[in-house]
C-alpha cells in the first residue's frame, strides 16, 4: 500500500511542480542555450529499477563534451568544463529539475537511490547480491544518500546509505529525506567534490 502511495504522490506532486515552475525551467533552458553553444537538456542514460536502463534528463551544466575532457566523469569544485549558469544551476540543484518528467514517467522518484551510470561504478554482471539490492526501488531525485554527503559520499558509503533506505521503507523516512533535503540545497551541503571520493558529478554528452 505504502509503494502505491508513493507513486500517487510522487505523480501527483511532479505534474504540479511541473506547472508551477514551467516559466522558471523555460528562463533556465533559455539562458542555458545562449550562455553556452549546445541543448538546453542533457539527456544520460542511467539504470533505474530492477536494472531497467532509461534516458535521465537535466539541464546542462557542462559544455558539451565534457566527459571526454580531462577529468572524465568527475567533476570536481572548481572544475573548468562547468558553464557560468551551470555553477549557478549545480549549486540550487535547478539542474534536476527536469527529472520531473522522468518521475511522471514512471521510470523515477522524488527520493530514492541516486540512478548510477551504466558503466560507473560498475557494468550491470559486476554488482554482487547485496549491492543489487539498491536496485529494488526505483532511482530517486535525492534520497538518504544525498542527506548524508551528497557528492563527498565515496561510492561504498553511497551504497550502504541506499540500502538501508531499502531496508526500512516507510513514508516517514521519505518525509525525513524530503527536509534534510531543503537544507542541504539552502546550505548547498556536500555539493562540491573536493576530489577525495569516487562519486560521478560529471555528465556525458554522448547519448547513446
Amino acid at each position: 500500500m505504502y509503494k502505491i502511495i508513493k507513486r500517487v504522490m510522487d505523480f501527483i506532486i511532479s505534474l504540479c511542480a511541473l506547472i508551477v515552475l514551467s516559466p522558471l525551467m523555460l528562463i533556465v533552458a533559455i539562458l542555458v542555450r545562449v550562455t553556452s553553444p549546445g541543448p538546453a537538456i542533457f539527456v544520460q542514460q542511467r539504470v533505474g529499477k530492477d536494472g531497467k536502463v532509461y534516458d535521465m534528463y537535466k539541464f546542462r551544466s557542462m559544455c558539451v563534451g565534457a566527459e571526454q575532457q580531462e577529468g572524465g566523469v568527475f567533476c570536481t569544485k572548481g572544475d573548468a568544463r562547468v558553464t557560468p549558469i551551470g555553477k549557478i544551476l549545480r549549486a540550487t540543484s535547478i539542474d534536476e529539475l527536469p527529472q520531473l518528467v522522468n518521475i511522471i514517467k514512471g521510470e523515477m522518484a522524488l527520493i530514492g537511490p541516486r540512478p548510477v551510470l551504466t558503466y560507473y561504478p560498475k557494468e550491470w554482471h559486476e554488482y554482487t547480491k547485496e549491492e543489487l539490492k539498491r536496485f529494488d526501488v526505483l532511482p530517486g531525485v535525492t534520497g538518504w544518500a544525498a542527506v548524508h554527503g551528497r557528492k563527498t559520499n565515496t561510492v561504498e558509503a553511497r551504497f550502504a546509505y541506499d540500502n538501508y533506505y531499502v531496508d526500512n521503507l516507510s513514508m516517514w523516512l521519505d518525509i525525513k529525506i524530503l527536509f534534510m533535503t531543503v537544507k542541504s540545497v539552502l546550505t548547498n551541503e556536500g555539493n562540491e567534490d573536493d576530489g577525495s571520493a569516487e562519486v560521478v558529478t560529471a555528465e556525458s554528452e554522448k547519448k547513446e
